[in-house]
């Protein structure tokens, strides 16, 4: 696996995740959504990305839109 499709696969699992815990648990989980959505947006622009620079360091292989 990529950093690209990591990142991606991170995400989403995050944007499902705290969409079910806003149905179950609390409202306030959608700030969560939210600050992915922005992240995404904002590394669609400059290409600077946390969740990549992590995932480099943890060994994932490089590669995709993040490589």
């Amino acid at each position: 696996m990529t950093v690209g499709r990591a990142v991606t696969l991170l995400a989403g699992t995050l944007i499902l995740a705290s969409l079910l815990l806003s149905q179950f648990h609390s409202p306030y989980w959608l700030w969560l959504t939210a600050f992915v959505g922005l992240n995404l947006f904002q590394s669609s622009f400059t290409g600077f990305c946390p969740a990549a620079m992590i995932l480099k360091l943890m060994g994932v292989k490089p590669g995709g839109a993040f490589g």
